[in-house]
């Protein structure tokens, strides 16, 4: 009972045994006269009346308070309807449209890095140019907001049941977005920022940078490739055992050539990564265009009264041609010539190497590719060119994803590439000769 009640009653007793002495419990029953009783049975009516009046004014005065619920707890539901503060779009609008450009460039930057793998400007840069198709497809979210949703999941590895948990999104949506982002990246962006160096002054820039590297002239180019593991690979898949790759695990195998930049002017994704190199490099369009004389690399030079065009390495798993040059061993046993061939030419190679691991170090995703087969070729094409936009925009170098030590042996020759074949061994002599005679004479 509430306290403030019980004294109100207290005082009230006190009251009445001041205006009524009578009744105090001091004095004896059989000491009261007839009269004081009639006194009493008098006084006690207006008394009574006064203190039903007091408690009901009380009463009237203190309504009963309610005991408060216990909030129960949200149903899964409607949990998963409210986005977490963090990565809601309305947080996601405030950090890259206002508190964004406060932040000193440095710290905005890496913080952006952190969280999307790339710079704030670069990030934009793939906004601006991928907004207008998105925006075609009538997403419900802003385009900003699915790019950034996208390369976090590409710049961290993350599943869908990680996205979905984190944006508040039905997984399907996730998936649906991934797959609307790396393929606009992989088609739309491809043309635009992997180009085949065709152009006078892009070849000469590319030549020269090799050159300053390795010391041989004209190399436009270092091919080298890399299984990209999957997550996982349905049983059902058709020849499933041909996904699993020398090092064992299932993967799909992507095959680059790198600048001397480390910047990817070809990208193929074709082959189920149990192929060799050799096989995935003659199913490629570069190997056709080039066997065929399609690509016309305008710029030659003259070594030892050979004319040598613009061609590429590539290490001794790949067929020796007149356009790809390989070394004469895989364990330096050749004669001097030959090897300071190979060590110049493993200098050149290492540009596609690191290229390869700084793709993987900043697009973790292709660690542990977590998407569906169907979409695995256009999400590793997708993560190529966002490399190549970060090398272009010089973004700070992650660590290196360090690749499995390589062995093989090289392929057999075929018969529509003797010729080549020929040609190239003839070549790979006379520039050995020539980097011997030089790096002698110094």
């Amino acid at each position: 009972m509430d306290q403030s009640f019980l004294l109100m009653l207290s005082n009230l007793l006190h009251l009445h045994n001041y205006l009524d002495p009578t009744t105090s419990p001091l004095l004896s029953s059989t000491t009261l006269s007839s009269s004081a009783a009639d006194a009493t049975s008098t006084s006690a009516a207006p008394l009574l009346f006064f203190t039903l009046a007091s408690v009901l004014s009380y009463l009237a005065s203190h309504p009963p308070t309610k005991k408060p619920r216990k909030p129960s707890s949200p149903s899964p539901s409607s949990a998963a309807a409210k986005p977490p503060s963090e990565f809601s779009v309305a947080a996601f609008r405030a950090l890259s449209t206002e508190h964004i450009w406060a932040m000193e460039a440095p710290l905005r930057d890496a913080q952006w890095r952190s969280l999307y793998g790339l710079s704030y400007p670069v990030f934009t840069t793939v906004v601006e140019k991928l907004k207008p198709y998105i925006t075609q497809s009538q997403l419900s979210l802003p385009s900003d907001y699915a790019v950034a949703m996208v390369l976090s999941r590409l710049a961290h590895g993350l599943t869908l049941k990680t996205l979905a948990s984190r944006y508040a999104l039905e997984p399907y949506l996730i998936s649906k977005i991934t797959n609307m982002v790396t393929r606009l990246l992989a088609t739309k962006l491809y043309p635009e920022f992997i180009k085949i160096p065709v152009s006078r002054r892009r070849l000469v820039e590319t030549t020269q940078g090799f050159q300053e590297l390795t010391s041989l002239p004209n190399m436009c180019g270092a091919i080298d490739t890399t299984p990209v593991k999957l997550h996982k690979i349905s049983p059902d898949t058709i020849n499933g055992s041909m996904y699993t790759c020398k090092y064992g695990f299932p993967s799909v195998l992507l095959q680059v050539v790198a600048d001397h930049k480390k910047i990817f002017w070809d990208v193929c994704v074709k082959a189920p990564g149990g192929y060799d190199d050799a096989t995935h490099f003659r199913d490629s369009l570069l190997y056709n265009r080039l066997i065929s004389g399609d690509i016309i690399w305008d710029k030659a030079v003259s070594v030892r009264g050979q004319h040598v065009r613009p061609y590429i390495v590539g290490d001794w798993c790949f067929p020796l041609l007149s356009f790809l040059l390989t070394p004469f061993s895989y364990n330096r046993t050749g004669s001097p010539p030959q090897n300071a061939f190979d060590e110049a030419l493993m200098k050149g190679r290492k540009a596609v190497e690191e290229a390869i691991g700084l793709l993987k170090g900043r697009w973790k995703i292709l660690q542990d590719l977590n998407v569906g087969l169907n979409h695995a070729p256009q999400t590793i094409v997708a993560c190529c060119v966002l490399h190549n936009l970060c090398q272009i925009a010089r973004e700070p170098e992650p660590e290196l994803w360090k690749e499995p030590e390589e062995n093989g042996q090289p392929p057999r020759v075929l018969e529509n590439e003797k010729s080549c074949y020929y040609y190239g061994e003839s070549l790979r002599q006379v520039l050995a000769d020539d980097l011997y005679q030089r790096l002698s004479s110094r």
